[in-house]
C-alpha cells in the first residue's frame, strides 16, 4: 500500500529516534519500573478522589483515572494542577489541560483497542492498523462527548454535530502523532513483545502533549469550554 511506503520513508528519517527510544522501551527493568510508578500514581489519584475530592463528577473521575493509567506521574501532575477542587484559581492553561484530558481518556482507550486488535491480534499491515486505530479513537472520543450531551437532554443530531465540530481538531492531531509514534517505534512488534506495550504507552503521552496546544486554542476561541472549574464544585 502507498501508506506502507510513506511509513517506510518516515522510519528511515526517524531512525535516530528509534535507536534512542527502542532500547529502554524494550528493557524489562525500565518497563517494570514504569509499571510500578503508574500503579503508585493511580493509587494516589484514587485515594485523593475518595478522601478529598468526592465532589468531582463521576465522568471526570473516570477521565482522570484513565489519564493517570495512560501517563502515570505526568497524568497525576496534570490532575493536581488542573483537576482538583483545591486549585487556587482557574486559568486558560488549566482549562486547556482539562479539555485535553477529556479528549485523551476516550481517544486513548480507542487507540489501545485499535492497536491491540489490528496489530496485536489480527497482525494487519501498517496502513490497516493505522486506519483501524484512527477509527476506534474517533469512535471512543466522540462517544465520550456525545454521551454526556444526551444525558443532559440534547438531541442526538445536535450532540453528534457538536462533538464533530468541537472534537475533530483535537482528536486528529492527537491520533496522528500518537499512532504515528507508535508505528514508527513498534510497527513490527507483536503483542507478546515488551516493545509493543512500551511504545503504546509512550505514544499516548506524546499524543497528549501534541493535542494540548490545539485544545488550548479551541478553549481560547470558545469552541470548547475546558470542562467545569473543579474549585467551584
Amino acid at each position: 500500500m502507498q501508506v506502507d511506503a510513506v511509513v517506510s520513508r518516515l522510519e528511515r528519517a526517524f531512525e535516530p529516534a528509534r535507536e534512542l527510544l527502542v532500547p529502554p522501551l524494550s528493557d524489562p527493568r525500565v518497563m517494570g519500573a514504569w509499571a510500578v510508578v503508574v500503579a503508585v500514581s493511580t493509587a494516589v489519584l484514587l485515594w485523593d478522589l475518595r478522601e478529598r475530592n468526592e465532589a468531582i463528577p463521576s465522568l471526570m473521575q473516570g477521565v482522570w483515572t484513565l489519564t493517570v493509567l495512560y501517563s502515570g506521574p505526568f497524568g497525576l501532575a496534570v490532575y493536581w494542577y488542573a483537576g482538583r477542587t483545591q486549585i487556587p484559581g482557574d486559568s486558560l492553561g488549566r482549562r486547556g489541560f482539562r479539555s485535553t484530558a477529556h479528549c485523551y481518556s476516550g481517544c486513548g482507550a480507542g487507540e489501545v483497542t485499535g492497536i491491540l486488535l489490528a496489530q496485536g491480534v489480527l497482525g494487519l499491515a501498517v496502513g490497516w492498523v493505522a486506519a483501524a486505530t484512527f477509527g476506534f479513537a474517533y469512535l471512543f472520543g466522540f462517544s465520550l462527548t456525545v454521551g454526556p450531551l444526551l444525558q443532559e437532554g440534547v438531541g442526538l443530531r445536535e450532540a453528534v454535530v457538536d462533538a464533530v465540530y468541537s472534537e475533530t481538531p483535537s482528536i486528529t492531531v492527537m491520533e496522528v502523532v500518537a499512532i504515528g509514534t507508535d508505528l514508527l517505534l513498534a510497527a513490527d512488534a507483536h503483542v507478546g513483545d515488551l516493545l509493543f506495550w512500551g511504545a503504546l504507552a509512550f505514544s499516548l503521552s506524546v499524543g497528549y502533549l501534541a493535542a494540548y496546544p490545539v485544545n488550548l486554542a479551541l478553549v481560547r476561541v470558545g469552541v470548547k469550554e475546558g470542562m467545569a472549574n473543579p474549585a467551584e464544585l
